[in-house]
């Protein structure tokens, strides 16, 4: 049975991947448009009619903005934590008019097909398993994802501001990897953002580095995933190459581990060509 993953948008602008078996598509958060989701996922040979449900890792609005909107089209349900649910209204309360009503389309923010999970306990969407795990983000209950199909394992973990040992202990024995490279930190240093938020970002509830994540490949990463894409690359901060060399140094030391190993970048504008396990 081939799994196929395709980052459809990846960034401060919205996050949306579409992770499938060969009887089960789901996608992993919702920050783009309800249309643009479905321009992306039809443009890369997936059908958005085939989705099962949509699950979400945080209440930010680059991973929920379509969401509303986006399942009463599709019809389907929306797996998230209770207090990220509660959180996502709050958010949908606070939009001025016209954005509440791209968000929620004229209605209440309100998903016809709930299915709450918790942090650490796994569940079934089709014959996807499914396993959130806490990640350390400034939200209110933020979780990574594995996902296993038929022995095959793939990790999704973005938005963290440090690798804890929870997060290493869940990302051992992926075959496939989406894990956080956002920042350069001598870009983010002399970058035009605010004081307050470059902060944010280089604290420990904020976003990887890459060379954080450069340290996590050294000394922790296992080294079994047929690829590794790496994902949330910041626009004012980063550049694609720099995250790319920051990685493959780290990795190279290990590349007799890593034969198979196949290197990818996530971007915010285009799709990712569609990755088959």
């Amino acid at each position: 049975m081939a799994v196929r993953m395709t980052v459809l948008a990846s960034g401060s602008r919205g996050n949306s991947t579409v992770l499938s078996s060969s009887k089960t598509s789901i996608l992993v958060d919702a920050g783009l448009s309800c249309r643009e989701t479905i321009k992306r996922m039809t443009a890369a040979g997936e059908d958005p009619l085939a989705l099962k449900g949509i699950v979400i890792t945080h209440e930010h609005s680059d991973h929920v903005s379509g969401l509303n909107v986006l399942a009463r089209k599709l019809r389907i349900p929306v797996y998230m934590t209770g207090a990220t649910h509660d959180a996502w209204r709050k958010w949908t309360r606070s939009l001025g008019p016209r954005r509440k009503q791209e968000t929620e389309n004229g209605s209440k923010a309100r998903i016809e097909q709930l299915e709450l999970f918790k942090s650490g306990s796994s569940f079934q969407i089709g014959d996807i398993e499914v396993m959130p795990f806490t990640i350390p983000h400034d939200a209110v209950d933020p979780v990574g994802f594995t996902f296993k199909i038929d022995g095959v394992k793939i990790g999704i973990c973005t938005d963290i501001g440090h690798m804890t040992e929870n997060v290493r202990y869940y990302l051992r024995a992926c075959d496939g990897l989406m894990i956080e490279s956002n920042h350069d930190l001598e870009m983010l240093r002399g970058g035009p953002y605010p004081w307050s938020v470059k902060q944010r970002v280089m604290s420990a509830v904020g976003h990887l580095s890459n060379d954080a994540l450069a340290k996590f490949f050294t000394d922790d990463y296992d080294g079994g995933a047929a690829f590794v894409m790496l994902a949330h690359l910041s626009e004012n901060n980063n550049h694609p190459e720099l995250a790319r060399v920051c990685a493959e140094q780290a990795l190279e030391p290990r590349r007799s581990l890593l034969a198979s190993n196949v290197l990818k970048l996530a971007l915010q504008d285009v799709p990712t060509e569609t990755i088959t396990l």
